[in-house]
């Protein structure tokens, strides 16, 4: 990407957009990270986890369809809205079933059924919905919108959080409670004030032709959340809730350091499309890894840095989690650069080599955590091993995506 004024100014409108809800969530998560105890913080970001992926089930994958057309045809975004809504009803019992069997798998010995079935309300039936409206808004180009309403919805969480604090009454099932009435709140918030006014109508014959992009576009988005977040339910059913809870805040300090690269990944993915085409050879392509590399190391460095005179700076849980963050120094960059993988690809439009990738990474990710828990989860050896694990999972990334956008 040419560094020239306008493109940086562009990038640093990005960055300052994400910099602001990334201010407001970072003071979320360090009060209820510290807040919960290790083990219910643990429980509470698998659980999370569990309902962001079972939400892209919501409706089975139509928000692509909704999206295309509040981008190309507006006057059909009503109709396409209203199909949303139907299909939505109709997939609650198969996400309710995948709940049951996830809960039983995974959860049945460690959380109560009540605060698991909240925290998976909120996520598919608050927090999705925030999503869907947000993106009919970036859709229909209203992108200050958009920006506007993550921001409240984050908001929101945020003070549940801080009156939770004040509270006192610090035990996960009370957090389940104020966390679903946050987001449905701002589900209700997002329903009634930023979506624009149009007429629903039902209009059968528009949906049979779109279901096969809907649940091709849908099984990516799985796909691509069930590799962002099954590393936390494998240690959680390997490890347990305390080693979930300080892996969940290691990884989620960890993905602080991502907010630089997917503002470039932002700006990167428009020029593709825009240019039909990746520019430069391989030289070029090395240096951006690079690049991303040196960001995502640097900002884990910054935080050790912040640690070592002030350890309590973040929090005592965070304080506790710390030990973990110099072990995992590669980590950042690893993780980062296989996003970084993917979103070449949605560029492209190569779904279904992208859908491809992020199996082939899953199961890599899936198998090399297991062994490394297996055999060194007894004690804290496991946490260097980790960036062998991820190394490994950017290895195959690298060797797939560039085979398969080819060399040019």
């Amino acid at each position: 990407m040419s560094p020239d004024r306008a493109t940086i100014s562009a990038y640093l409108t990005i960055l300052s957009g994400s910099a602001g809800r990334l201010v407001i969530s970072l003071v979320y998560f360090l009060i209820v990270a510290n807040t919960l105890t290790l083990g219910e913080f643990g429980l509470f970001a698998t659980a999370s986890a569990t309902g962001l992926i079972l939400a892209r089930l919501l409706a089975f994958g139509f928000v692509s369809p909704v999206y295309r057309v509040a981008t190309v045809k507006p006057r059909l975004l009503g109709a396409y809205l209203a199909g949303f809504g139907g299909l939505a009803l109709l997939s609650l019992p198969l996400i309710g079933i995948v709940a049951v069997a996830v809960y039983v798998l995974l959860f049945a010995d460690r959380l109560a059924p009540l605060p698991f079935a909240l925290i998976i309300i909120a996520e598919v039936l608050g927090w999705r919905l925030v999503e869907v409206v947000a993106i009919v808004n970036n859709g229909l180009r209203r992108f200050r919108q958009a920006a506007l309403l993550v921001i409240i919805g984050s908001s929101l969480r945020t003070l549940a959080a801080i009156a939770f604090w004040l509270w006192g009454q610090a035990s996960l099932a009370v957090w389940a409670y104020a966390y679903l009435g946050t987001t449905l709140l701002s589900a209700v918030v997002a329903l009634a004030l930023f979506l624009p006014p149009l007429r629903l109508r039902f209009v059968k014959a528009l949906y049979p032709r779109r279901m096969s992009d809907a649940v091709f576009a849908g099984a990516a988005d799985i796909v691509f959340y069930v590799q962002a977040e099954l590393d936390k339910l494998l240690m959680l059913a390997l490890a347990g809730e305390r080693i979930a809870g300080l892996y969940a805040i290691a990884m989620r300090v960890i993905d602080l350091t991502a907010m630089p690269v997917r503002s470039f990944n932002q700006m990167l993915v428009q020029k593709i499309m825009k240019d039909r085409g990746i520019s430069g050879g391989w030289r070029r392509r090395a240096l951006v890894e690079a690049a991303i590399a040196i960001v995502s190391i640097g900002g884990l460095v910054a935080v050790i840095l912040l640690l070592t005179p002030f350890p309590g700076a973040l929090g005592r849980n965070v304080s506790e989690a710390a030990y973990l963050f110099l072990p995992m120094l590669l980590v950042p960059a690893f993780r980062n650069l296989v996003e970084y993988h993917a979103e070449l690809l949605y560029a492209r439009e190569r779904t279904g080599s992208r859908i491809a990738l992020l199996c082939a990474v899953t199961a890599l990710k899936a198998a090399l955590l297991s062994f490394v828990m297996l055999r060194f989860g007894a004690n804290d050896a496991w946490a260097p091993w980790l960036n062998g694990v991820f190394g490994a999972v950017y290895l195959l990334s690298a060797a797939m995506t560039y085979r398969l956008l080819g060399s040019r």
